[in-house]
């Protein structure tokens, strides 16, 4: 029986490929705050002698990625979640920047990224950088590392799930929307139940290489409106804004990534964003009060 460890198994990647390689057969340990990720020998101790699998989904920074090698060593398949955060335009812009990025189409894995950077990874502007130079010390290693970049993550359990910004207003019955942008921004959904397939089928063709980890679709702010609304089985008359100064929904600065390499690895997602979101909204009803929620 293959075996996997999971740092940062409690969040919502790490619970949903723990999910996913169990129910394949996997024996998972995914350890959670009892594991400190800043103690190379409680990490060693974690891997004990060794893994098929090692995903981590707390690497920020170079210096967490120095710490993993040693793991990924004894482990046949490494895989270390990164973000979409990292790409930049020609012009040097990034999602978290003043300005969006601008680009001609789906962003591919050899689209430019930003400058390492080594200040701060818990600001806007560390993020990103951080998250390059974590991936080159990973990459440059030659050890058989994949790095993922998923975009918009959502899922059951997630601490700040974008979907709320519809379900608060469908469970207050409003009678309208209101959409920014005329409901036409996409920032590309990335499904854990999605992200988890793809680390199971990395795990099945060790590599060193870098790949983008989205939806199959990428559904503009207007579509997954109406996603959210058909679930709900909520009727409301849909207002196209111009404008950016109201109806400012969470899809509506973002950009799409380009998924064929991990579709050329044999990776089959889960199911496109109308299908994983479902869980997720049945979470958002039933694991607090919408009234709770609605004061956070």
């Amino acid at each position: 029986m293959p075996r996997a460890l999971i740092l940062g198994g409690t969040g919502l990647i790490g619970r949903a490929a723990a999910r996913r390689l169990r129910a394949s057969g996997w024996t998972v340990d995914a350890p959670g705050r009892e594991v400190d990720r800043e103690d190379p020998r409680a990490l060693a101790q974690a891997l004990g002698d060794g893994a098929d699998l090692l995903v981590d989904c707390l690497c920020y920074t170079a210096e967490h990625a120095r710490s993993l090698l040693p793991l990924a060593r004894n482990a046949s398949s490494t895989v270390m979640i990164s973000a979409k955060a990292v790409y930049a335009d020609s012009e040097g812009r990034h999602v978290n920047s003043p300005e969006p990025p601008r680009f001609t189409g789906p962003v591919t894995e050899d689209q430019r990224t930003m400058t390492p950077g080594d200040g701060d990874y818990m600001t806007r502007e560390g993020y990103g950088a951080n998250k390059v130079a974590a991936e080159h010390v990973l990459l440059d290693s030659g050890l058989p590392i994949t790095v993922l970049r998923p975009s918009k993550v959502h899922g059951p359990g997630n601490k700040r799930p974008a979907e709320w910004y519809f379900v608060e207003r469908i469970l207050a019955r409003h009678q309208i929307v209101l959409l920014a942008s005329r409901g036409e921004g996409v920032d590309h959904p990335s499904a854990a139940a999605n992200i988890a397939s793809l680390i199971e089928t990395v795990a099945a063709h060790p590599g060193t290489r870098v790949l983008n980890a989205a939806d199959p679709d990428a559904p503009n702010g207007l579509e997954i409106s109406r996603i959210i609304a058909r679930a709900f089985d909520h009727h409301w008359r849909e207002v196209l804004l111009d404008h950016d100064e109201a109806g400012r929904h969470p899809w509506r600065r973002g950009f799409v990534l380009d998924t064929s390499a991990a579709a050329a690895l044999g990776h089959q997602p889960a199911g496109d964003y109308a299908f994983t979101v479902q869980e997720a909204l049945r979470d958002l009803v039933s694991t607090r009060s919408w009234q709770d929620r609605a004061r956070e």
